[in-house]
């Protein structure tokens, strides 16, 4: 019945009404709200089963083993998040989440994504002997120019259904070569910025 019911929430947004929701999962809504007592309760669920549960904590480890190449990282760690958490399900819970204005974006952004901004402009700064922005949230942003663009291409083929021949796996290392070309010109000391 969860997986019903993940599966209802990714095609018709959180705000369906649980009546239509227990029809699709073939039970009574008596029935279903045995098993979730409330709205609350089950949207929890969701969140917790489909968008925090396939993130695999190995990934900050992986991210931060110097011993490896950040490109390689970087790649590898990208791949592996597009094929495991950016896909057409996840991505449409998340969106039809944001849009109901229910608090899984922002817990999943504040409880994984900011760590996981800041370890990736952590490692990029390390590997080309610069300092950190002294505000984190100036480093979350740098580390958004590579998240938000590896995101998008999900979106942009999961949700709007570009159709572009070129393979993700190919896309994904222009992103991270885009990326790692301005990471010293965007954390270089003001000072030495180009004007």
């Amino acid at each position: 019945m969860q997986a019903k019911a993940f599966e209802f929430f990714s095609e018709y947004g959180l705000t369906a009404q649980t009546r239509a929701l227990a029809e699709a999962c073939g039970v009574s809504q008596r029935l279903l709200y045995s098993a979730f007592p409330n709205k609350a309760a089950l949207i929890n669920a969701v969140y917790e089963a489909e968008i925090a549960g396939p993130f695999k904590a190995v990934w900050f480890v992986q991210l931060r083993d110097r011993k490896v190449p950040l490109a390689d990282r970087l790649n590898d760690f990208y791949r592996e998040y597009y094929d495991t958490i950016l896909t057409r399900r996840w991505l449409r819970l998340f969106i039809y989440a944001s849009l109901a204005e229910v608090e899984i974006a922002p817990t999943y952004i504040a409880a994984i994504i900011r760590t996981l901004l800041l370890t990736i402009v952590e490692e990029a700064a390390f590997d080309n002997g610069l300092e950190m922005p002294a505000d984190p949230a100036v480093a979350q942003e740098i580390g958004w120019v590579l998240h938000g663009n590896i995101s998008h291409l999900a979106i942009r083929r999961h949700v709007y259904g570009d159709g572009t021949s070129v393979a993700v796996r190919d896309v994904i290392p222009m992103h991270v070569d885009a990326f790692l070309k301005i990471v010293p010109t965007v954390l270089a000391p003001s000072a030495d910025r180009p004007k």
